[in-house]
């Protein structure tokens, strides 16, 4: 069986995965994606989802709530509960 890697043996951002999520997630990132330059989106979530949440969520007060939670502006916020 061949010993399994330890954080400190990998490469940067492959070290900090290891450290941040585990050795096994590094591991399998890195089988999926080696040799491709990736860049991840600043928001998680899809808009369609967040917009579906927002307006489920959205009690007719928590606008400020909302925003912080998602990190949008009130603005932003206000737009997606009028989009329905």
């Amino acid at each position: 069986m061949e010993e399994s890697p330890k954080a400190e043996w990998l490469n940067s951002v492959y070290c900090d995965i290891a450290l941040s999520i585990s050795t096994e997630a590094a591991v399998a990132i890195h089988q999926l994606f080696k040799g491709q330059q990736i860049t991840f989106p600043v928001r998680l979530f899809r808009s369609e989802y967040l917009k579906d949440r927002i307006q489920a969520e959205f009690d007719g007060t928590n606008i400020r709530t909302l925003a912080k939670e998602y990190g949008y502006s009130e603005k932003t916020i206000r737009r997606l509960i009028k989009k329905t």
